[in-house]
């Protein structure tokens, strides 16, 4: 197949043909064909580099050869897992896919990719629609709760930076991104350790991935919103309402994202088994690009071979972590709300990330613990009373926000500085702790101190928090068995983020076609 060197350093603004030279001369490797597998920024230790992986095809005995260089940066790259296997029994009914966030999308590609016919359920609208309601709430219209930045095509994942980078070692990643490639992102996400598409550029990606589906023989239905389940004699899965119209069906893949609160509470009502789990809660902290750029680049700032500067930062103390999630380098702050009178954030870029601001999520992790007596649905709870104190603390107009220089010395912030917060929907310069639980704000106090040591400048006065953040992650677990089906009603598979089995754009969609996998081992193609 191929070998891959890792950990090829070159100062930043170096040719790309060096670093592939530099891998060859180093390891001896000669003959073959040569190229960048991946590459990433590291402006750590006050140096800035760019780090590569090189791929190099075609040398004979590449297994051997790697053996006899002996090194941890040199590996062979196993051939990619084999295709998937078909079952021979028939299916009744077509596959049912619910949900068309990440999860869904490519379970329900998967299974249009190879016969299955999949009927595929979105509770919000198509793209494009949804795109004109989501823009008139920014603009300060009312909110639709089935067709918002949580629901309708594309998911969460949709109004997102478009991040695609995991934790996972999946050879599933690669089919991934070749899938988005294939369908318009950009090739370069190909070769980027940390790959992102941008919101303005996944929409139509995730349009033509549905026409892809379509295509194939799926149907794909909008303003189709779960509202029942059906369970036949044995407790296996028979059926599901939609909107109240029954479908029969013996396999469902149930990929509703992680907001999709009404939906939890019809499966537990129904006799599917859930459990809580812990999740993240805290707010979207806003800096001056320039600002980051300078935190990270240092005289290399503003350099035009070095794309906006992001950071990854975390800070653990007594079991409980205060972290950075979903940094968005030149993004914006967005009104991430689903339900009437809540307020909510989240952040999102476009391809260029061209923005003035830099935004990431500063968040304390919450666990099951932490919540009051409620059982599995319980995190629900907590979720909705933050989301409606932030919504009353705002008087009802946008979101609260406070200067980070006023929230570490607890005062409320009267007057914004040079960072304009970009919440659409508009901000109330106050004080956030009123909408946040003390051992958050408490927490996040002690990790804005801690990131600004590591990032002079971090915690500037000037930074702004805009509150609350709370969706980060499922509150709930849709458990489930190594069957991938819900362990208490066969043949009902949860799927994705909202399942508690994924958690970002990337591990998602390896969840949904791990999923399809599954059905098509058990079941012949139509």
């Amino acid at each position: 197949m191929s070998i891959l060197i890792s950990g090829i350093r070159l100062p930043f603004d170096r040719l790309e043909s060096e670093a592939i030279g530099l891998a060859r001369s180093q390891y001896g490797l000669q003959g073959g064909e040569a190229a960048i597998y991946r590459q990433s920024i590291d402006a750590r230790h006050g140096k800035v580099t760019k780090v590569y992986t090189i791929c190099v095809d075609g040398i004979d005995g590449e297994e051997a050869l790697v053996a006899q260089i002996a090194s941890p940066s040199v590996r062979w790259k196993a051939p990619q897992e084999a295709a998937p296997v078909f079952g021979d029994r028939p299916l009744p009914h077509r596959p049912v896919v619910i949900g068309t966030g990440p999860a869904g999308l490519f379970a329900a590609y998967t299974l249009a990719q190879y016969g299955y016919n999949p009927l595929v359920f979105e509770r919000g609208d198509e793209i494009g629609v949804r795109d004109g309601a989501v823009q008139a709430f920014f603009a300060g219209g009312a909110l639709d709760p089935e067709s918002n930045i949580q629901f309708g095509e594309g998911g969460a994942g949709a109004y997102s930076d478009g991040k695609l980078t995991t934790r996972i070692n999946d050879p599933l990643c690669e089919t991934v991104l070749q899938t988005f490639v294939g369908h318009g992102a950009p090739a370069e996400i190909l070769r980027q350790a940390k790959p992102h598409i941008g919101t303005d550029i996944l929409k139509d990606v995730v349009r033509s991935m549905r026409g892809r589906i379509t295509a194939l023989g799926g149907d794909v239905r909008f303003r189709a919103p779960l509202t029942a389940i059906e369970a036949g004699r044995n407790g296996a899965l028979a059926g599901i309402f939609v909107d109240g119209q029954h479908i029969a069906c013996e396999r469902a893949v149930l990929a509703i994202g992680h907001s999709a609160r009404d939906t939890f509470f019809m499966l537990r009502d129904a006799g599917v088994y859930l459990e809580p789990k812990p999740f993240s809660v805290g707010a979207r902290i806003e800096h001056l690009q320039a600002d980051v750029d300078r935190m990270l680049y240092g005289k290399f700032a503003g350099h035009p071979a070095l794309p906006p500067a992001e950071y990854t930062l975390s800070y653990r103390e007594g079991g409980r972590a205060c972290y950075s999630f979903c940094m968005c380098p030149g993004g914006h702050v967005v009104a991430a709300q689903s339900e009437p009178d809540t307020a909510v954030t989240n952040g999102m870029s476009y391809h260029a990330r061209d923005g003035r601001n830099a935004n990431a999520a500063i968040v304390v992790s919450v666990d099951p613990a932490d919540f009051a007596e409620g059982g599995a649905l319980a995190g629900i709870a907590f979720q909705r009373g933050i989301e409606g104190a932030a919504y009353r603390l705002a008087g009802g107009a946008g979101a609260p926000c406070q200067r980070v220089g006023d929230f570490l010395e607890g005062r409320p912030t009267t007057r914004l500085g040079g960072v304009l917060p970009t919440y659409p929907r508009g901000v109330v310069p106050g004080r956030i702790d009123p909408c946040l639980p003390a051992f958050i704000t408490e927490k996040m106090r002690t990790g804005l101190r801690a990131f600004d040591r590591r990032m002079h400048g971090f915690a500037a006065a000037d930074a702004v928090l805009t509150a609350p953040e709370t969706r980060t992650s499922s509150p709930v677990r849709i458990k489930r068995g190594e069957d991938l089906g819900s362990v208490s009603m066969p043949g009902l598979l949860p799927c994705g983020e909202g399942a508690g089995y994924a958690g970002g754009i990337m591990s998602a969609a390896v969840d949904g076609i791990r999923v399809a996998h599954r059905i098509m081992s058990e079941f012949a193609p139509f």
